[in-house]
């Protein structure tokens, strides 16, 4: 006698709002219809990377942090608000170069890894709490 073929679940695909209820930062940009880290237009996952290059803006307080947000929201290039409000070394327009993996604070790393590369004239970036304070992180690549 014929037995039934079980019914089985397709986890295989994991979608991107499933990953970025696991991440701790804040995803923003310009659109109000970019919900995820990622902010992937055609929903298809990033690469794995095992470098970046990334941008971010470390404010000390909260408050700051938030001006600087206004002004990205507001249309203000991510370089120029980062040389206005950054608050460390990295004030050329808040480079930071190549990173590898492992290189980086956990809960950046985590941030910056998800985020889908942009330009500082249109950023697709994500808001995140270190120990070193609050930072808006941007990815001009992987590889």
């Amino acid at each position: 006698m014929p037995t039934k073929p079980k019914a089985t679940k397709d986890t295989s695909k994991a979608s991107a709002s499933d990953s970025k209820k696991e991440s701790k930062g804040k995803a923003s940009g310009k659109s109000k219809n970019d919900s995820t880290a990622e902010g992937s237009s055609t929903g298809k996952a990033l690469k794995p990377a095992t470098a970046i290059n990334a941008r971010h803006i470390l404010c000390e307080k909260h408050s700051k942090k938030e001006e600087a947000m206004t002004k990205l929201k507001e249309g203000a290039k991510f370089d120029d608000v980062a040389k206005e409000f950054s608050e460390d070394k990295a004030r050329q327009g808040g480079s930071l170069g190549w990173k590898t993996r492992g290189a980086l604070d956990a809960a950046f790393e985590k941030a910056a890894y998800d985020l889908e590369p942009s330009t500082t004239a249109n950023p697709k970036y994500v808001e995140v709490k270190t120990g070193h304070g609050y930072h808006i992180i941007m990815v001009e690549g992987r590889r």
